[in-house]
Parts: structure tokens; C-alpha cells; sequence
């Protein structure tokens, strides 16, 4: 159900019946009841007159999770510095390969950007952290349009990759975390400028 809404199956603003829910996934109502209240903490789904429906975001409160998410990501990065392993880096390094080698397609892109996200986070050896910033990301992950198609961004997110890489590789916490918070700056920036031009991005 989950990836239902992310994938935009399930449509920001469809209600959703227990009964036809419980029939399409082949489960009882008990089940999808506790399924849907999973997603209602996680603030996929929220209460309406005929059961549930998916909720809305607006772009106010988008930029509301990118306030927060700049925070985490520059406290990952930085930790990432202090406490990567040979391994990890290796595993960065890898995912920065993966970006540089993804196929021209704005699926592809995103795919790539979010593995070597997800490569700083696992590198920041905090779960707390990792945990928080899973949660931010699905609400992100639910727009069809990415933000890294627009303009020179992808090639900005490739340079800003490989300085972040190198201040991890260096053990420079500090300069990973700075580094780390003006890159999502600038993903929030080209969302305003993409919002303001009538476009829903992600990432």
C-alpha cells in the first residue's frame, strides 16, 4: 500500500475503502486496517468521511521537510566524515560512479541520487539519523517530476557529490556537513523556482 502511494497509484486526494483495499491485496480487513494506520502516523493517509484517502502536500509543506532534512543531511554527512569505513567509502564511491554512468532519464537520475544518499546516511553508522530521514524522504518520493533535470542541476549535484566525497574521504566533518547543507539549499531552491513555474518536483 505504501509503495502504492509513492509510485502515485494510489493519487493524492483518493479515498480508500478497507473493504476494496483488503480485496485487491488479498487480506482481511484486520490487516489493512493496521496497514492504514501505519500510513497515518507516516502522514501517507488521514482521516476522511468515507474511511481514508491519501493526503496532500502542499509546497509549503515540502519546504517545511527540506528545513528539517538540510539539518539531518549535513549532521549525516558530517558523521559519515567521522565515522565511514573502508567499506563505505568504497561504497560511495560506487554510487558516485552509478550517478556519473545513469542513463539520461529522469527516473534513472532520481534512482541514482537517492542510492548515494542513502550510501552517506548508511556511512553515518547512526540509526537515528538514517530512520529520520528515510521518513523525510517518502513524502519527497511522491513527485513525478525531479528536480534534477532542471537546467545544470544534474551536473551541479555531480560536482557537489564529489567535494562531499572528498571531505568524507578526508575525515573533515565540518566541511562535509557545510557542504552537505548547501547542496540540499540548492535542491530546495530549484523546487521554489519549479513550484513557482507551475512544476511538482521531487528530490
Amino acid at each position: 500500500m505504501r509503495e502504492a502511494i509513492l509510485t502515485g497509484r494510489f493519487a493524492p486526494g483518493q479515498v480508500l475503502s478497507e473493504n476494496a483495499l483488503a480485496a485487491e491485496f488479498g487480506r482481511s480487513r484486520t490487516p489493512v486496517w493496521e496497514a492504514l494506520h501505519r500510513l497515518e502516523i507516516e502522514a501517507l493517509v488521514e482521516r476522511a468521511p468515507r474511511g481514508v484517502r491519501v493526503r496532500t502536500s502542499s509546497p509549503e509543506e515540502i519546504l517545511d521537510i527540506y528545513e528539517v532534512r538540510i539539518t539531518l543531511e549535513g549532521a549525516a554527512a558530517k558523521a559519515a566524515a567521522e565515522r565511514a569505513t573502508e567499506l563505505d567509502r568504497t561504497r560511495l564511491r560506487s554510487a558516485q560512479q552509478a550517478m556519473i554512468d545513469a542513463e539520461d532519464t529522469p527516473e534513472a537520475k532520481a534512482a541514482a541520487n537517492r542510492r548515494f544518499h542513502e550510501a552517506v546516511w548508511t556511512a553515518s553508522h547512526n540509526p537515528t539519523l538514517v530512520d529520520l530521514l528515510r521518513r523525510l524522504n517518502i513524502h519527497l518520493v511522491r513527485y513525478p517530476t525531479t528536480t534534477l533535470t532542471h537546467g545544470d542541476r544534474w551536473d551541479a549535484v555531480l560536482r557537489e557529490h564529489e567535494e562531499l566525497l572528498g571531505a568524507i574521504e578526508a575525515g573533515d566533518g565540518e566541511s562535509a556537513r557545510r557542504i552537505a547543507e548547501h547542496h540540499m539549499f540548492g535542491a530546495r531552491e530549484v523546487r521554489l523556482r519549479m513550484y513557482a513555474a507551475g512544476e511538482h518536483p521531487e528530490n
